[in-house]
C-alpha cells in the first residue's frame, strides 16, 4: 500500500490505478494539442536569470509520450516557460529537434513565434516587426505550423488596434501556411494588458475578428486563453467558417470541447500534458458518442487543473513540472529559472490529492516514494 505523509499530520493512501489505455488513433472528431513543459537538466545553472540548459532526451521523450496518447504537441509555448526562463537560444533548438521527433513519430505539432529574443524592455513597432519575422522563419524551417504567440513587447509599444492590424497583417502575408493566433490573458500574463488594442474585451475581440475576417484562408484557429467560457463561446459562433477556436481554457475545457448545437472549442491547453491519458480516453470516448463516458473521465481532471492554475496562475508551470516528476515522466523536481519554487508546500500536497482521484500517478510506490521525499526535505 503506497502512503504519503502529508504536512500537518496527515496520511494519503494512493489509490490510482493504471485506467487509461493508449489510443490506437489520434481522436477523429476534435483536434488536440497538448502544451509540453520541458525538463531541465539538473546538473546544469538553471538559476533566476541564468540561461536554460535542457535535458533534451528527457524532454523529447515526454512528447512522444504524448503522441503515443493520439495529442499533437503545442511546443515552445507558455508552459514550456516563455519569458519565465526558457530564452530564445534554447526556445528555437526545442522547436527545431521536436518538429524533426514529430516528423518521425508522425506526431502533430505547431510551434510559438514570438518576440522574446529582444531585450527585455522598450522596443519599436519595427523591431517586433523584424523579431517576430526572425521566429516565424525558423518555425517555417523547421517544419512545424506557426502560432502568433502575443508578444510582451507589441503589448508595451502598440499605440492602438490599428498597430497590431498592421503588424499582424503582416505577419499572415509572410506566412506560407496558416498560422493559429493567440490571445492569452493577464491572468497567464500580466504584461498583455490592452492587447489587441483595448482592456475593453469586446473592443479586442473586434480588432481580432476584423483580423481574421480580412484573412480567413491564412488563419487555421485562435487559440483563446482567457478563462471566460462565455466570451470563448460568443467568439466561436462569430468565426468564418474553416477557422477553428482552440480553447486554451485551463478551467472549462470539458464542456467547450463537447460543444452544443451550434459548434464546439478544439483543444491547446497545459493542463493536456498532464491529463494526456485521461485526456484520450475522453476524446476517444467522445468519438463513439458515449457523452456519459467522456464526462465520467474529464469530471475529476478539472479539480485538478482548477487547482494547477490557480492564482498567481502564470505559475501553473511548476505544477505541471511536480506532476511530471510524480508520475515518472522525468527524475527530478527541477526547472528552468529556478521556477520550483513558484508553490507552496500546501499546494503540492492538496495537488497530490487531486492528481491520485483522477487516476494519474501510474505508479503509486513511486509517487509515493517521491513525493515523502520532497515533504521530508520542505516541511521537515
Amino acid at each position: 500500500m503506497a502512503t504519503v505523509d502529508l504536512p500537518g499530520g496527515r496520511t494519503l493512501t494512493l489509490t490510482s490505478h493504471n485506467a487509461w489505455e493508449k489510443p490506437t488513433t489520434r481522436a477523429q472528431t476534435r483536434i488536440a494539442y497538448a502544451a509540453a513543459h520541458v525538463v531541465a537538466d539538473p546538473t546544469a545553472e538553471n538559476a533566476p536569470g541564468a540561461p536554460a540548459v535542457l535535458d533534451w532526451e528527457t524532454t523529447l521523450a515526454f512528447r512522444h509520450h504524448l503522441w503515443s496518447h493520439g495529442l499533437g504537441v503545442a511546443e515552445a509555448m507558455d508552459t514550456a516557460q516563455r519569458g519565465m526562463g526558457l530564452d530564445y537560444t534554447a526556445t528555437r533548438e526545442l522547436i527545431r529537434r521536436s518538429a524533426a521527433e514529430a516528423k518521425a513519430a508522425g506526431g502533430l505539432i505547431v510551434a510559438g513565434v514570438a518576440t522574446d529574443q529582444l531585450p527585455v524592455g522598450a522596443a519599436t513597432l519595427e523591431q517586433v516587426r523584424g523579431a517576430y519575422k526572425q521566429q516565424l522563419s525558423d518555425v517555417a524551417e523547421a517544419g512545424a505550423k506557426p502560432v502568433l504567440m502575443c508578444s510582451r513587447h507589441l503589448a508595451a509599444t502598440a499605440r492602438d488596434a490599428a498597430d497590431y492590424l498592421d503588424i499582424y497583417q503582416d505577419l499572415l502575408a509572410e506566412s506560407d501556411q496558416p498560422v493559429v493566433l493567440h490571445w492569452l490573458g493577464t491572468a497567464f500574463d500580466p504584461a498583455l494588458e490592452g492587447y489587441w488594442g483595448s482592456p475593453d474585451v469586446d473592443k479586442a475581440t473586434e480588432t481580432l475578428l476584423e483580423l481574421i475576417a480580412a484573412n480567413p484562408a491564412k488563419v487555421d484557429g485562435v487559440k483563446v486563453s482567457l478563462l471566460d467560457a462565455d466570451h470563448e463561446i460568443r467568439l466561436r459562433r462569430r468565426l468564418p467558417d474553416g477557422v477553428r477556436l482552440y480553447t486554451g481554457d485551463d478551467f472549462n475545457y470539458p464542456s467547450l470541447i463537447r460543444g452544443d448545437d451550434q459548434g464546439h472549442s478544439d483543444a491547446l491547453l497545459g493542463i493536456f500534458a498532464a491529463i494526456a491519458p485521461a485526456a484520450a480516453a475522453a476524446l476517444n470516448a467522445l468519438d463513439r458518442g458515449d457523452l456519459a463516458e467522456y464526462d465520467r473521465i474529464f469530471a475529476p481532471t478539472v479539480p485538478l487543473s482548477r487547482h494547477i492554475f490557480s492564482k498567481p496562475t502564470f505559475y501553473y508551470k511548476t505544477g505541471i513540472v511536480f506532476l511530471a516528476w510524480l508520475a515518472g515522466h522525468q527524475n527530478h523536481f527541477t526547472m528552468v529559472g529556478g521556477l520550483q519554487s513558484g508553490r507552496s508546500v500546501p499546494h503540492f500536497a492538496e495537488l497530490i490529492e487531486l492528481a491520485d482521484a483522477a487516476n494519474l500517478l501510474p505508479d503509486t510506490d513511486l509517487a509515493a516514494h517521491r513525493a515523502n521525499r520532497f515533504f521530508e526535505v520542505t516541511a521537515g
